[in-house]
């Protein structure tokens, strides 16, 4: 830069001679002091840094490491320390798991977990569960730890589709050692369970009973360590809810079932779950419930179904039992809320419907049936809509040995 500049001044004063000349002299002179002094400010603050370091010790490195953690990911280096159990719950997505490693201790970041997980393909298949890993360990390895089936301890629950509430109790505290009595405290208020206020929401006028039945969902669970009656409530509840946000089961049901609640379609699931046969037919008898109550074509406006009646008789501490076996006196009981000739719905679900049953109830299978019976002993049945049709069915049933 320089060297052009002086070449500018000759040319420019060549005109000019010995004056010309010196001035040449001069700004080439000039330029080298300038170049010179620049030189000297930088080794200058090149000291000053120097001294500033020194003086500020450990605290200015401490700065600087920790400014450099917003442009890393900070991750231990090793295979870890002392060992830890962590419980990754049932439905954790993998920021879940990073977040659950890091409050452990396992990992220095969820950010490193997630980093790692994001690498492979198999992380998306983490089993809910209590696994054995190590304080400060390598997100890497703790990736590995969480995908080897030999650190994981099982200790699960399954919850099969269709139980009652009681029931549900009675098998969580066979597992749990905890009494029955206290699910059963525990489910009295299931809004402090997490059921949303709106689930409750009836549209057709019917009496809104705030229960617990229909909302612990049926699936396996992990049992936490720390296992709580209200705790494991909640699980299933937030797996209930889970669920049926994921297959849009309120929206659906609101926008295309005819101005019913989504709690009245959770009725109806429970209903096809416990009176279908096969899976095949849970759709016929959720439409079969609701041609009975909403159509206007069903005399009564009632479901006449003996599992409602059922229902009662277990809640009421009395026995179950079978359709051919139920006397007159409980099938045409109108003293409670569960009783075949109610107009309506009945007051609550009857059991805990599966994702089947719930996919019944939010999109029926289309037809004009009133009434269904099994007519084997594989479970399936006959549907109709007239009577006469379905006292023929009633035969076929009976000469099938599925009826007395």
């Amino acid at each position: 830069m320089i060297d052009e500049l002086d070449l500018e001044f000759d040319d420019r004063d060549a005109e000019r001679g010995e004056k010309g000349r010196h001035r040449h002299s001069y700004v080439r002179k000039r330029k080298q002091k300038k170049k010179k002094s620049g030189r000297g400010k930088t080794v200058f603050a090149l000291l000053m840094t120097l001294v500033l370091l020194g003086g500020l010790g450990g605290g200015a490195w401490y700065g600087y490491d920790k400014a450099a953690g917003f442009f890393s990911t900070p991750d231990y280096e090793g295979g870890g320390t002392e060992e830890v159990t962590v419980v990754i719950p049932e439905g954790a997505f993998l920021a879940d798991i990073g977040d659950v490693l890091y409050e452990a201790g396992v990992v220095k970041s969820a950010k490193a977990f997630i980093a790692e997980a994001d690498k492979n393909s198999k992380a998306k298949n983490i089993q809910p569960g209590s696994y054995t890993l190590r304080k400060e360990m390598k997100a890497e390895f703790a990736l590995a730890f969480l995908l080897d089936p030999s650190n994981r301890s099982v200790n699960g629950i399954t919850i099969p589709e269709g139980r009652t509430m009681l029931q549900t109790f009675k098998i969580l505290s066979e597992k749990t050692g905890i009494p029955e009595k206290e699910f059963a405290k525990a489910a009295r208020n299931p809004e402090a369970l997490g059921v949303p206020k709106w689930w409750f929401t009836r549209n057709d006028g019917g009496k809104s009973v705030r229960s617990i039945e229909g909302f612990l969902y049926p699936d396996t669970y992990e049992m936490p360590t720390d296992v709580t009656a209200e705790g494991m409530l909640k699980l299933m509840v937030a797996n209930f809810l889970k669920v049926t946000e994921g297959m849009d089961f309120t929206k659906t049901v609101e926008s295309e079932r005819g101005g019913i609640s989504p709690y009245e379609a959770l009725i109806v699931a429970s209903l096809a779950q416990a009176e279908a046969g096969t899976a095949e037919d849970l759709g016929k008898v959720a439409r079969v419930a609701y041609n009975r109550v909403y159509s206007g074509t069903f005399p009564c406006s009632c479901l006449e179904m003996d599992v409602t009646v059922n229902y009662h008789l277990e809640m009421t501490g009395r026995s179950t039992q079978s359709s051919s076996d139920m006397g007159l006196e409980d099938l045409l009981d109108d003293s409670h809320d569960y009783s075949r000739k109610l107009k309506g719905l009945v007051a609550t679900p009857i059991n805990s419907p599966g994702k089947h049953a719930l996919e019944a109830a939010m999109k029926p299978t289309p037809g004009n049936w009133l009434y269904f019976v099994a007519i084997d002993k594989q479970g399936n049945s006959a549907f109709t809509d007239n009577y006469p049709e379905h006292e023929r069915n009633i035969e076929k049933a009976r000469a099938a040995g599925v009826l007395k």
